[in-house]
């Protein structure tokens, strides 16, 4: 019997991006939205208090029907500066889907007071599980091809924990204001090495073959190229070795689901430029 299955390799190799869009990967000294100088993470204990959260004032959410729901919980893991605003925001358990970006949009807008240390305000570290309840609803995107887009149903709900201080102090990294593809979002983009290390995959999306690719018994190696952000989500997916018969479409839709603990230089996250073979193979048993 022929058996299907679909493996992921990362290569960490220069991948450059043409076809207009331009990505610079020169290596500045610092980052424009990072502190010049590693601060000191607290945990809450003798002398120190924690950040307290500052709920929102939230319009009702009126609900209509749904066709599907897309429900979860993930949990983030980020540090609340002295100005109470969240910085650093990473995942501990994604749930692979769109309702990861809404639960970045979400901590990106959380306000608190900060925590202190003898009264003075410090930067403390938190986790935070959001409960989001969504509606999936078809659209039309700009050039009028079939899209979706993810409502919320309810208010999302936050559950709060502490974290312990890091061992190095850290460099404070700010939220993004928008989860939407723009290359701005990225002025500098590294490569792995000279003191850039690798993202670590936390959450790994199989996968599938096509229709087409399964009834000609076809499979073969797709290279893909992508950015993995500051929050170690993959962003400008894109084919640079091409296999066809659907199967390029199934790489890029299972590398989006990828959800990575970001690459790190200087104690600050950075953005950094991978590739990525997915393999189909067919086999006999």
């Amino acid at each position: 019997m022929r058996t299907l299955f679909a493996v992921a390799l990362f290569v960490v190799s220069s991948v450059s991006f043409s076809g207009g869009q331009q990505v610079s990967t020169s290596a500045p000294s610092s980052l424009p939205d990072a502190q010049p100088a590693p601060v000191k993470v607290y945990a809450v204990g003798p002398g120190v208090t924690a950040p307290e959260f500052v709920p929102l004032s939230l319009a009702p959410i009126s609900a209509g029907k749904c066709k599907k729901k897309l429900d979860g919980m993930a949990a983030l893991s980020f540090l609340v500066d002295t100005t109470g605003h969240p910085r650093n925001i990473m995942f501990l358990r994604p749930l692979g889907n769109n309702l990861d970006k809404l639960a970045l949009q979400i901590v990106d807008a959380d306000l608190f007071n900060p925590g202190t240390h003898d009264g003075t305000p410090v930067v403390v570290g938190l986790s935070v599980e959001v409960g989001l309840q969504a509606c999936v609803e078809g659209t039309k995107d700009g050039e009028g091809k079939s899209a979706s887009q993810v409502l919320l149903r309810s208010h999302p709900t936050q559950k709060f924990g502490m974290l312990p201080p890091p061992q190095e102090d850290v460099v404070l990294k700010a939220g993004a204001p928008s989860l939407e593809n723009s290359i701005s979002r990225f002025p500098n983009v590294y490569h792995v090495g000279d003191g850039v290390t690798a993202p670590v995959v936390i959450h790994f999306a199989q996968a599938e073959f096509s229709d087409e690719a399964r009834r000609e018994k076809y499979d073969g190696v797709c290279m893909l190229s992508l950015i993995v952000d500051t929050k170690g989500m993959p962003q400008f997916v894109r084919v640079e070795r091409p296999l066809g018969h659907g199967l390029d479409e199934k790489a890029i839709e299972a590398v989006n689901q990828y959800r990575f603990k970001p690459a790190m230089k200087d104690g600050q996250p950075v953005a950094v430029i991978l590739a990525v073979e997915v393999a189909f193979h067919l086999y006999n048993r």
